[in-house]
């Protein structure tokens, strides 16, 4: 709800403020005093068109700033944005107060502020859709907007269906996501079985050969071992004579390293007592013969057990050669058995879930079929809401024109078949007027006049009081073409709306504004060849006076103050009384 507005530079208008209340307030002054103007401010405030031949003669630049007490949703938006808010609304009033600036140098060049944080003007557009509606000649009307008239017509239908529309919008999300996963699935489905058989086929090959971990290091050994058998059997048989002698053998008697070592044993054995160093020598070198004995034994050992087995040998250069046809295919970054061991565990898990998708596959399908036709289910029960909805909607707001001085007038709502179901049905809603009788009906904005739009938006606005969540309404103009008792019911109008929503209405007719809860009057004043209006609030005298001059054009005259007098006697008791409103 606005609280406040501050104009400068604009137009006619050298400095004002707007001191604005809940309820209705009728703005009201002479012709060129500059009431447009105030609509314009408030358009700029909120993302309008900065025209920098608006700015006022003589001035650097215009500005507009409002205060406005704003719901949390858009508090919290403000705040995303850098913006601060303040706690101090209106005495009765709860909720976080926004300031927002606007303002627009002679040069063009325009800047917006929101909570004191430079922001785009495309937030302050973003900010008036649950702020404001401006209904205007020249402004682009919230209702005309694509989608809004199908919003505004399901809130007025009620409870019953925003609770079919919630369950609707559940699974139709839930549907497009199972859709979009089959159709992953499914369109990924020859790539797929590619790499399955790949994988299968990888499996297979090392499953064929059956690799054991270590298993190459072992048969490389043995490979080795196998292909130098003869000269490892004889340096091993060499070293064996060398150590203990051989007894076929011709060579001299004495010459192995055991009897050597024997005869140095004995030759020190019989003088260690002497000496205890000799006598540690001595240790070492009986020592020493029993480790050159243990040599020789395993030598011999050793010399035993090699042999040349050519058939081994070739069966392990077979298996080595397996072993390496895997490793070069499987064996990754590392080269050996244990990369091949490791890309197989890695291709059972990932052929399981390829083989698995199959599965997924079947059960996606099942579930996105039942959530189809359940979305089909909701959407037609929505379709039925909506033209049960609409029927009503056309025939009160038919019979709200018919006292708006527009008797021949008939308005439709009518709910179209969308090409393809969205996230809020299958139906699209558009709003046609009929202006006369034999007339088609044709969409609201080609179907009305500038003063019949105004109307017809008042009407609207009235049907779907407190069903519509914007808190501000602004209408100028909604009187052009009416008078007498047309133009009392357009107050009536303008005053039932304001119970539930703020409302601000430029007029020329003193019969709506006596229905005004706050009257503004926009005045001017001639300083040479300087034209300046300003905006000042009237007192219950005030309002006399002016209802007077708009009534017989002269504020003092006797005649015409007590007619305004006695219109506002009316207007009072009428938005006193508790109306019916049917």
């Amino acid at each position: 709800m606005l609280e406040e507005v501050r104009i400068n530079g604009l137009g006619v208008i050298d400095e004002a403020v707007l001191e604005l209340s809940a309820g209705f307030t009728a703005l009201t002054g002479e012709t060129g005093a500059g009431k447009t103007m105030v609509v314009t401010a408030l358009g700029l405030l909120f993302g309008g068109r900065a025209d920098p031949a608006r700015v006022r003669p003589g001035a650097d630049r215009a500005v507009v700033e409002g205060r406005l007490q704003v719901s949390a949703q858009v508090a919290r938006e403000v705040e995303e944005a850098g913006g601060d808010l303040d706690e101090d609304g209106q005495e009765g009033v709860e909720g976080p107060v926004l300031v927002l600036n606007r303002s627009v140098s002679a040069e063009g060049r325009s800047r917006a502020f929101a909570g004191g944080r430079s922001v785009p003007v495309s937030l302050l557009q973003l900010l008036a859709d649950d702020l404001v509606a401006v209904h205007g000649q020249a402004d682009q009307q919230q209702l005309l907007k694509p989608g809004r008239q199908r919003d505004a017509l399901d809130r007025f239908a009620g409870p019953e269906l925003a609770r079919v529309l919630s369950g609707y919008r559940q699974v139709f999300t839930r549907h497009r996501a199972v859709r979009e996963e089959l159709q992953a699935l499914t369109s990924a489905e020859r790539e797929r079985a590619a790499e399955a058989e790949k994988l299968r086929s990888g499996l297979a090959e090392i499953e064929a050969v059956s690799p054991a971990a270590g298993e190459d290091t072992a048969l490389l050994a043995e490979d080795e071992r196998l292909s130098n058998a003869d000269a490892l059997h004889a340096a091993a048989a060499a070293a064996h004579e060398a150590l203990t002698g051989d007894p076929a053998a011709t060579a001299v008697d004495g010459s192995d390293a055991l009897t050597l070592l024997g005869m140095a044993g004995r030759a020190l054995e019989t003088v260690r007592s002497h000496d205890p160093a000799l006598a540690g020598l001595a240790e070492r070198l009986s020592e020493a013969a029993y480790q050159v004995s243990d040599l020789a034994t395993e030598l011999a050992s050793y010399t035993e057990s090699v042999d040349s087995d050519p058939v081994r040998l070739a069966a392990v250069q077979e298996r080595r050669a397996a072993l390496g046809r895997l490793v070069r295919s499987y064996g990754g970054v590392s080269g050996d058995v244990a990369g091949v061991l490791d890309w197989a565990k890695q291709a059972s898990s990932r052929l399981a879930d390829l083989e698995g998708a199959d599965d997924k596959i079947t059960a996606l399908a099942a579930e996105e079929a039942s959530l189809a036709s359940q979305a089909a289910s909701l959407a037609s029960e929505l379709t039925a809401l909506r033209s049960a909805a609409a029927e009503r909607f056309a025939s009160e707001v038919t019979a709200e024109l018919v006292d708006l001085a527009m008797p021949h007038a008939s308005l439709t709502a009518v709910v179209t078949e969308l090409e393809s179901p969205g996230p809020f049905g299958a139906d699209d809603v558009e709003i046609r007027l009929a202006a006369h009788p034999g007339a088609p009906p044709l969409p609201l904005h080609k179907g009305a006049s500038g003063g019949e739009l105004s109307r017809v938006m008042l009407a609207i606005e009235v049907v779907f009081a407190g069903a519509d969540p914007v808190p501000t309404f602004v209408f100028d103009e909604v009187d052009a073409g009416v008078g007498g008792k047309a133009a009392v019911e357009v107050g009536r109008r303008l005053a039932r709306l304001a119970r539930s929503a703020q409302v601000i209405a430029v007029t020329h007719l003193p019969q709506v504004a006596a229905f005004a809860d706050n009257h503004l009057v926009v005045e001017k004043s001639h300083d040479g060849l300087v034209t300046s209006s300003g905006v000042m609030r009237l007192d219950q005298p005030g309002r006399v006076r002016e209802l007077s001059r708009m009534l017989a054009g002269l504020e003092d005259s006797e005649f015409g103050q007590a007619h305004a007098e006695e219109l506002l006697a009316m207007a009072t008791r009428e938005r006193e009384a508790d109306w019916p409103w049917t």
